[in-house]
């Protein structure tokens, strides 16, 4: 039993570890442990398709500003000046996540919170929170268990882009210089940590 609660506490503490920070500018590594990062894929010689998603930590504005960072990047690797979004969008993807409780004596296990009938068999406010887990049965006052819920959101920005040479078009807003996005936004750039 000594065993089980060891290997529990540092599976989560591994978990926990590798969300405490925001996802810094990297690469989406598929498969791994890293949570986050930038993709892009071609679609024609001077348009691609760009997308940054960021874990939990990682605010709106971060993940926008590092699509915009990875497209001027894309843009001058690939020999050209100046990009223009053609389409952009932002998804925010919320869920809600339930934690068991401890129970009552000590000892993890999976147990439900629910509302019992009070004293005369009718659901009335006088009913009780009691909890209910495998082998302890439901019990007053939370014995058996409970739930801890928490809100996790995550953002994704995608975007359209279409590269060009020399200078940007004055007509297009959604036109920026390379250089100039990398020069603006390059102080605010987070790498990965070596290590």
């Amino acid at each position: 039993m000594k065993r089980f609660f060891i290997v529990a506490a540092a599976t989560a503490a591994l978990a926990l570890g590798a969300c405490t920070t925001a996802t810094p500018y990297q690469p989406l590594q598929r498969g791994t442990n890293v949570s986050g990062g930038y993709t892009e894929r071609q679609i024609e010689a001077n348009r691609w398709q760009v997308s940054f998603s960021g874990n939990s930590l990682t605010n709106r504005r971060t993940v926008e500003s590092y699509l915009l960072f990875r497209a001027a990047e894309l843009t001058q690797q690939n020999g050209y000046d100046w990009f223009s979004v053609v389409d952009r969008n932002t998804d925010r993807d919320t869920r809600v996540y339930a934690d068991p409780y401890f129970n009552s004596w000590g000892m993890w296990g999976p147990s439900w919170r629910m509302f019992g009938p009070g004293f005369g068999g009718g659901w009335s406010n006088w009913g009780y929170w009691g909890g209910w887990g495998p082998g302890f049965g439901p019990g007053w006052g939370g014995w058996g268990g409970g739930m801890d819920y928490r809100q996790v959101t995550r953002f994704e920005a995608n975007a359209e882009i279409f590269l060009g040479r020399g200078p940007k078009p004055t007509n297009d807003t959604r036109a920026f210089t390379a250089a100039d996005v990398i020069q603006r936004l390059g102080p605010t750039i987070v790498r990965p940590t070596a290590g």
